[in-house]
């Protein structure tokens, strides 16, 4: 009997000892591979349940879900845009009530007076024109300052000059205008003109329109870009 459980003791020893020596080696000399295999896929499966064990349990969470995302938005304005939009009726319609500030109002109007009756594409277009001129050193830093500008004895643009009340008086126009605003101030991609600053009717041809290279042309306007 003492024999036999010596016998035991030695062979349970001779285990640890050669699990303790596989640790350091790289290549398994068992003859049986899927052994050793199993026996370093049990040893790392072990290690990565201690460590998880000791993460706290929102952590946990965090790793089984992904990390929580938050949406921020400044007062006043709608929640974020999709980083890809559709230029339907549809979409738009699905937007939040549009709300906002004077810059707000400044650019629902120059896309009103300046492109009602075009596609939603070509009004768009033109809140592109506008953003861009605002991103440009080379124009006021804000919409109003934009839209507003006088020069040359005239005005940027015709509806500031005309003579005439800014009053939107069509309300689906209106509708689409200010919608079309709030979307482009909250940051929806400008795709449609490719960085344009400049547009005109496709009846007249202003002299820079002949110096500045043509990005687009929408409905009735032409696009250009200021080199």
């Amino acid at each position: 009997m003492r024999l036999h459980t010596g016998w035991i003791t030695g062979a349970i020893a001779a285990v640890i000892l050669n699990g303790a020596a596989f640790a350091d080696v790289t290549v398994s000399q068992s003859n049986d591979p899927t052994a050793a295999i199993g026996g370093t896929l049990g040893g790392l499966l072990g290690a990565e349940r201690q460590a998880l064990n000791a993460l706290p349990e929102g952590r946990l969470t965090e790793l089984a879900v992904g990390p929580k995302v938050e949406t921020r938005t400044t007062p006043g304005k709608a929640a974020a845009v999709p980083a890809l939009i559709r230029y339907d009726m549809a979409w738009l319609a699905a937007q939040p009530e549009p709300v906002g500030d004077a810059q707000w109002e400044c650019l629902s109007k120059a896309i009103y007076f300046e492109s009602r009756g075009e596609t939603l594409r070509g009004q768009f277009a033109v809140a592109e024109v506008i953003l861009n001129r605002v991103d440009s050193p080379d124009y006021p830093r804000t919409i109003c300052g934009v839209v507003e500008q006088r020069g040359g004895g005239g005005c940027q643009f015709s509806y500031v000059c005309d003579g005439r009340a800014d009053r939107m008086r069509d309300p689906e126009a209106m509708w689409i205008a200010e919608r079309i605003a709030r979307v482009m101030m909250d940051g929806a991609p400008r795709t449609l003109t490719m960085g344009a600053t400049h547009f005109h009717t496709r009846w007249v041809r202003p002299d820079w329109a002949r110096r500045f290279p043509q990005t687009a042309a929408i409905g009735a306007h032409l696009f250009y870009k200021q080199p």
